[in-house]
Order: C-alpha cells, then sequence, then structure tokens
C-alpha cells in the first residue's frame, strides 16, 4: 500500500499564494507520473497540473502562468505552487502518483486538502 498526504491548503484572499505538498510513503519502487487535480462543490473533477518522472510538465491552458508544479524524487514528493488566486479555485485539491511496486503499476490519490479563496 502507499499513503499520500497533502498538506498546505487553507484560506487566502484573492490574489495571493499557497504552495501544497504530497508526500507519497509505502510499497514504492519508482513513482511515474505525479499530479494534482481539484474538485469544486458540485462540480467534476479536473486536472490543475501533471509532472512526469523526468520532470516534463503539463497544465490546461486556463491554469499556465499560475500554478507550477514541481516534484522532489529523492522525497517522493510533489508540489503546487499557486499564484495570483482567485474565487474560482477554491476546490478540495487532491493529489495522485502512478507508482511501479513488484513489476506492477497501481494509481493512488490522496484524500484532499482544502483551498478557500475568498476576500
Amino acid at each position: 500500500q502507499v499513503q499520500l498526504v497533502e498538506s498546505g491548503g487553507g484560506f487566502v484572499q484573492p490574489g495571493g499564494s499557497l504552495r501544497l505538498s504530497c508526500a507519497a510513503s509505502g510499497k514504492i519502487n519508482s513513482i511515474y507520473a505525479m499530479g494534482w487535480s481539484r474538485q469544486a462543490p458540485g462540480k467534476q473533477r479536473e486536472l490543475v497540473a501533471i509532472i512526469s518522472s523526468g520532470g516534463t510538465t503539463n497544465y490546461p491552458d486556463s491554469l499556465k502562468g499560475r500554478f507550477t508544479i514541481s516534484r522532489d524524487n529523492a522525497k517522493n514528493t510533489v508540489y503546487l505552487q499557486m499564484n495570483s488566486l482567485k474565487p474560482e479555485d477554491t476546490a478540495v485539491y487532491h493529489c495522485n502518483a502512478k507508482v511501479e511496486y513488484d513489476g506492477h503499476e497501481y494509481d493512488y490519490w490522496g484524500q484532499g486538502t482544502q483551498v478557500t479563496v475568498s476576500s
């Protein structure tokens, strides 16, 4: 089993910044892609950012320039730097990781961290 533990969420005013972290632990040989998704009340979950093991990143066009994903492979940790936050960024943010262990690939999700952007 693998655990993903997110941290860094909270309350911030519009225009502010937050940095989310997600640490993976457990039965891990290697981690392929890691990413962040979010789900606002009454809306479908949407991809926020993804990063490959080699550091290639991808974002939806609507978030490019404000959000930056990064990872520390030595710590099995992925980060999401969020700048110029808007009320519409309010959501529960979940990290996920594609993990290789014992020759198999597994997909894991964290429980989520709440981000609230409001004045």
